[in-house]
C-alpha cells in the first residue's frame, strides 16, 4: 500500500475508532504470527472498545479496500489468526462477561473473554463451559468459536458448535448478522438449491468434523442453525461482537483412570470401547512425550489413555472392565494436575524430538471415526516412515482426533517440497479412513487447499458461494478456507537469515544457532496465562503485571524473530522496538522451565543488550548495578560511612538519580563486616564428614553475612568440613543481567581458573544465593563453553541439596513452625526446589511457598522506570501470601532480592532456610 493511502487509512481509523489504532512496527510485528508455521505482515492492529468500534473500523477498511482479520489469543495452529490487512485485537478491551444465567445455563460474552475467566465465573454456580482446549488459560471465546475448538471433554460435552446458542456479528459490508433472527433469504435459497449435496456430501459418524463450512447446519431438518454454521468459519464470514453460549453442570468429583498399553495403536484400538461407560475424557499419548515426575505416576506401558470419570465407583468399574496392560486410579487432585499438565503442554513439548530436532505442526489435528483410529495410526506411522519423518501422535483418542508435530525441514526448498508431498498423501489417507482434515484447530492455510480431496469440487464450490453471500467483497480473512493460499506459502521461517548469527552465548540446545533458539517459540502462549495460585509457575511476571503482548515471552520472541527477518523491525541489534519490549523483562528465567518449548528470554535479553550497547554508552544502572561486585568491594572499607550518607535524604536522592536507581527505592545497607572477613577470624572446626566449598556470593558477603554464618553453623552441625574457594571468585551474574557479556566472561574465566583444583578434588560447591547458583549452573558454561566451566557448573549445589547428598544421615532440628514466602524464580527455573521441600518437611516447617517472581529480580526493581511493575509483580502472589499468614509464621526467602522486596514493600524480615535451621540448633 502506498504511503499516502496508508496515512489516509491511519488518519480515518484514528478518527473513527475509540480504541487503540497501531501502525507502528512493534505492534505489527507482534501480530505477524499465531501458533502455526505461517507469517503474514499486517498493515495495522486495532483494539476496538465495543461493537460500535468494530463497525467503525470495518467501515474505514471497506472504504479503503483493506482486509480485516479478527484475532483472539493468537493460538490458532493453521495460520488463520494472521493477515495482511487490519488485525482486530479483541483481547485488549472486548473481554467482558456480559451476563451469566445459572437458571438458563447460558452466558453472554464478548469475543475477547478468556475461556478460564468464563469457567471461573461459572464455577461459582457449579457450572462450566464444556469445550476446553489445552490453551484454556489464554484462548478466547471468539477464537474458539472461529475455530470450533473442542478440547479434552468433547466426548462428554461436544465441540464449541454444540455449545453456541446465538451470535451477534457484523459482516464486512457492515450489516448486522444476528443468528437469532430468521435465516436470510439469500442463505435459505443457497441451501434449498443444494439439499441433496448438503445431505450426502459430509462424512458421517465423525464427532470431530471441523473442516470446511458447516453448511449442513442450515438444512431445514437441522433447524436452519446459522450459529452452528458460522462456528468454525475462521473469521471469513463475519466478525463476532457477542455470543450466547451454553453452560453445563460441572461434575463434583472427577477421578482419573490411567490405562497403560503396549503402544499408541493398542491404546487407540481400546479407546472407542470405553465410550459406552460415560467418560468425561478419553485422551491418549505415548512415551515420547512423558518425562519427569509424571512418569512415576503412570502405570506400566508404552502408551496411555487418560480417562476421566465422574466418580470413584465409575472409575474403579472402568479399570476392571478395561482390557489394559496396567492401570491406575488417580484421585489426588495434585497428582491429577501433574498428569494433565503433561498432556496440555504437549503442543509445546512435541516441538522437539528426543534428539533435539525441531518439529512443526504442519499436520496437526486430523480426525477419523473413533473405531478407525487404531488402523489409521498404523497407516499414518507407515506413511511417516516412508517419507523419512518422525512425529509423536497424541490427542483426543475418544473422538478419533490426533495431534502430532513432525520433524519437517521447513528451512530449505527440498524440505518444503517434502512437507507439501506428505500433506497431500496424508490428506488422502485421512479421507480413506472416513475422516476430517481438521479435527479441532481449523483449516486455515495449512489444510484449506486440500479440502477438495475431502469434500469434492462441487461442495467446495458451494463453500465459495456461501462466502460470497456473506462477504461478497472478500474482505474478511482472505486466503483462508475459501480460495486459499497454498499450504507451503507464507512460511514464517523463510524470512530468517540462512547463516548463523554471531552471538556470545553458546545456545547448546540449539546447535549454537540464535535463529533456532528464537524459533523455539511456536506461539502456544502459555506465557499469557494469568491464573495465579500454588503451582502456577513463574512465567511471565511482566505480562501478568501489564497484560500487554509485548511484555509476554511470546511477544518478545516474536519481536526477536522480526528483528532477524529485518522486514518490519529494521534496526537489527539496535532495534528500539526490541529494546522497549525487553525493558520490562525481569530476567526471572521462568520461561526457561515453564515455557513448554524452553524459550529462555533472560539469555536472549542479555544477548540483545550485549549487542545493542556495544561500543555505545549504556544506562547508568548498567555501570553501577552491573558492576556491583566491584563497587561493593571498593566501598567495603567505608561501609559505615556509605550507609550514613545513604540515610541523608538529599544525598541519597542525588546518588540514586546519578546511578539510574528508582527514587522510590531505599538503598540496602552494606554489612559493617563482610562474611569473608568474619570467616577469616574463625578457627577451623573438626568434621566427621566430607568437605563442602561454601561460595561467598556478593549478596551474602556484602549484604547478608548473617546468612553465610548461619549456613556454616548448620553445615558444621551436619558433620561437614566447610571451606571457602581459593581467592576471590564471582559468578558474573550482574554483568550477565545487564548484557555486559565481555566483562562477564573475563570474570568467569578467572573464577573457573581458581576453582579448577576444588572441582578436581570432587568437592561440592554450595551456593546460598539462588540467582548466583543459577548463573554458575547455566550462564557460565553457556558463555564460556569449556570443559572446566561445565565441570564447575556440575559441582554446584543449593544449601538443601548439599545437605541431602553429603550428610544424608543428619537429622535437622525439629522447628515445628509454619512458613510462608516464595521460592526464588531462578531456583524454580534452573535448580528445582525438591530438596528444599524435603528438608523443610524433615525440619517440621509446614506450609507452601508462593510461586512467581518477587518483582525485584536483582537490578530490575531498582532501575528507574521499573518500580510500578516491580510492585505489581510482588502484589500478585508474594505479598498477599505473607499478609494472609497467621501470627508466628516464619517468612522464608532464600534470595536476597526476595528478602529486600519483602522488607521494602511489606515491612517484613524474611529469612534464608539456613537461618531458620541455625536458630533451631
Amino acid at each position: 500500500m502506498a504511503d499516502e493511502l496508508r496515512h489516509g487509512l491511519r488518519r480515518e481509523l484514528e478518527r473513527a475508532v475509540r480504541g487503540e489504532v497501531s501502525f507502528d512496527a512493534q505492534s505489527r510485528a507482534l501480530a505477524t504470527m499465531d501458533a502455526s508455521n505461517y507469517r503474514r505482515v499486517p498493515l495495522a492492529v486495532v483494539a476496538p472498545h465495543d461493537a460500535e468500534d468494530v463497525a467503525a473500523a470495518l467501515a474505514v477498511c471497506r472504504a479503503h479496500g483493506v482486509p480485516v482479520v479478527p484475532r483472539g489469543g493468537g493460538t490458532s495452529i493453521a495460520g488463520q489468526a494472521t493477515g495482511t490487512g487490519v488485525v482486530l485485537d479483541f483481547t485488549r478491551h472486548m473481554h467482558r462477561i456480559v451476563s451469566l444465567s445459572p437458571e438458563a445455563l447460558t452466558a453472554r460474552v464478548q469475543p475477547g473473554v478468556v475461556l478460564d475467566d468464563l469457567r471461573r465465573a461459572a464455577a461459582a454456580y457449579g457450572l462450566t463451559f464444556g469445550p476446553d482446549p489445552s490453551t484454556h488459560s489464554r484462548c478466547t471465546l471468539g477464537g474458539m468459536i472461529g475455530n470450533n475448538a473442542c478440547g479434552a471433554h468433547s466426548v462428554a460435552w461436544g465441540t464449541t458448535a454444540d455449545n453456541v446458542r446465538a451470535l451477534e456479528c457484523l459482516t464486512y459490508g457492515g450489516e448486522p448478522l444476528r443468528t437469532a433472527d430468521p435465516l436470510r433469504a439469500d442463505l435459505r435459497e443457497l441451501v434449498d438449491g443444494h439439499l441433496a449435496l448438503l445431505r450426502t456430501g459430509y462424512p458421517q459418524q465423525l464427532p470431530r468434523r471441523i473442516s470446511g463450512y458447516a453448511l449442513d447446519a442450515l438444512l431445514p431438518e437441522r433447524g436452519r442453525d446459522l450459529a452452528r454454521a458460522l462456528t468454525g468459519s475462521e473469521g471469513t464470514l463475519a466478525v463476532i461482537t457477542e455470543a450466547e453460549v451454553r453452560l453445563v453442570p460441572a461434575p463434583p468429583v472427577r477421578v482419573l483412570v490411567v490405562l497403560g498399553y503396549a503402544d499408541e495403536s493398542a491404546a487407540a484400538d481400546a479407546a472407542n470401547g470405553l465410550l459406552p461407560y460415560g467418560p468425561l475424557t478419553v485422551e491418549g499419548m505415548a512415551a515420547d512425550l512423558v518425562g519427569g515426575e509424571a512418569a512415576d505416576l503412570l502405570p506400566r506401558g508404552g502408551a496411555w489413555l487418560f480417562v476421566e470419570m465422574p466418580g470413584t465407583g465409575e472409575a474403579e468399574a472402568l479399570r476392571r472392565l478395561a482390557d489394559a496392560y496396567d492401570s491406575a486410579v488417580v484421585t489426588d487432585p495434585v497428582a491429577q494436575r501433574t498428569l494433565w499438565r503433561i498432556r496440555e503442554e504437549a503442543a509445546g513439548t512435541a516441538t522437539r524430538m528426543p534428539d533435539g530436532t525441531e518439529a512443526w505442526p504442519g499436520w496437526e489435528d486430523c480426525a477419523v471415526p473413533p473405531a478407525r483410529l487404531g488402523a489409521y495410526l498404523r497407516d499414518f506411522r507407515a506413511l511417516l516412515r516412508g517419507h523419512g519423518l518422525r512425529g509423536a501422535p497424541y490427542g483426543h483418542f475418544g473422538d478419533g482426533c490426533i495431534h502430532v508435530r513432525i520433524d519437517f525441514d521447513l528451512l530449505d526448498a527440498a524440505g518444503v517440497a517434502r512437507f507439501r508431498h506428505f500433506s497431500e498423501e496424508v490428506a488422502d489417507l485421512v479421507v480413506a479412513h472416513g475422516g476430517s482434515l481438521s479435527g479441532e484447530h481449523g483449516d486455515g492455510q495449512a489444510r484449506a487447499e486440500l479440502l477438495p480431496r475431502m469434500y469434492g469440487g462441487e461442495l467446495v464450490a458451494l463453500f465459495g458461494r456461501f462466502k460470497d453471500v456473506l462477504d461478497p467483497a472478500g474482505g474478511l480473512n482472505p486466503g483462508m478456507l475459501v480460495r486459499p493460499e497454498p499450504l507451503d506459502a507464507n512460511l514464517r521461517f523463510a524470512v530468517l537469515p540462512r547463516r548463523p548469527v554471531d552471538v556470545a552465548f553458546g545456545y547448546p540446545d540449539d546447535g549454537g544457532d540464535f535463529s533456532a533458539a528464537v524459533r523455539r517459540c511456536v506461539g502456544v502462549a502459555k506465557c499469557r496465562d494469568t491464573e495465579g495460585g500454588p503451582g502456577a509457575g513463574v512465567m511471565c511476571p511482566s505480562y501478568r503485571a501489564t497484560g500487554e503482548e509485548r511484555h509476554s515471552t511470546r511477544g518478545r520472541a516474536r519481536l526477536l524473530h522480526e528483528m532477524l527477518a529485518g522486514e518490519i523491525v529494521t534496526g537489527g541489534w539496535r532495534s528500539p522496538e526490541v529494546l522497549d519490549a525487553l525493558d520490562l523483562c525481569l530476567s526471572c528465567k521462568g520461561c526457561r522451565s515453564d515455557c513448554p518449548v524452553g524459550v529462555d528470554m533472560a539469555t536472549y535479553k542479555a544477548e540483545f543488550l550485549h549487542h545493542h550497547y556495544r561500543r555505545r554508552p549504556r544506562p547508568a544502572s548498567h555501570y553501577l548495578m552491573g558492576g556491583l561486585p566491584t563497587w561493593l568491594r571498593a566501598a567495603a572499607p567505608v561501609a559505615g560511612t556509605v550507609n550514613a550518607l545513604a540515610r541523608v535524604g538529599p544525598l541519597a536522592a542525588l546518588g540514586k538519580r546519578a546511578a539510574g536507581v528508582a527514587p522510590e527505592r531505599e538503598l540496602p545497607p552494606l554489612a559493617e563486616e563482610s562474611f569473608v572477613h568474619w570467616w577469616r577470624r574463625q578457627e577451623p572446626a573438626p568434621a566427621a564428614g566430607g568437605t563442602v566449598v561454601l561460595w561467598p556470593d556478593t549478596f551474602t558477603d556484602r549484604f547478608s553475612p548473617e546468612v553465610g554464618r548461619a549456613a556454616v553453623r548448620v553445615l558444621r552441625a551436619a558433620g561437614l568440613r566447610v571451606v571457602l574457594p581459593p581467592g576471590r571468585v564471582c559468578c558474573g551474574l550482574t554483568w550477565v543481567s545487564t548484557g555486559r557479556l565481555d566483562r562477564a566472561r573475563r570474570v568467569m574465566r578467572r573464577t573457573v581458573r581458581r576453582m579448577v583444583p576444588v572441582v578436581a578434588a570432587g568437592h561440592p560447591v554450595v551456593v546460598l544465593e539462588p540467582s548466583c547458583a543459577a548463573a554458575l549452573r547455566t550462564d557460565l558454561p553457556e558463555l564460556l563453553g569449556t570443559d572446566e566451566a561445565a565441570a564447575l557448573a556440575g559441582s554446584v549445589r543449593t544449601f538443601a541439596q548439599v545437605l541431602e547428598e553429603t550428610a544424608p544421615g543428619w537429622t535437622p532440628p525439629r522447628l515445628g513452625r509454619a512458613v510462608t514466602g516464595q521460592t526464588h524464580c531462578h531456583q524454580h527455573a534452573v535448580l528445582g526446589d525438591a530438596a528444599e521441600r524435603r528438608l523443610r518437611a524433615r525440619a517440621g516447617l509446614t506450609g507452601t511457598l508462593a510461586s512467581g517472581c518477587c518483582g525485584l529480580a536483582g537490578n530490575f526493581g531498582f532501575e528507574r522506570g521499573h518500580y510500578e511493575v516491580s510492585v505489581a509483580c510482588a502484589e500478585e502472589r508474594l505479598l498477599p501470601a505473607v499478609r494472609a499468614a497467621r501470627p508466628g509464621t516464619a517468612v522464608l526467602a532464600d534470595g536476597f532480592s526476595c528478602r529486600t522486596q519483602l522488607a521494602q514493600l511489606g515491612g517484613v524480615r524474611a529469612r534464608h532456610l539456613a537461618e531458620l535451621l541455625a536458630d533451631g540448633l
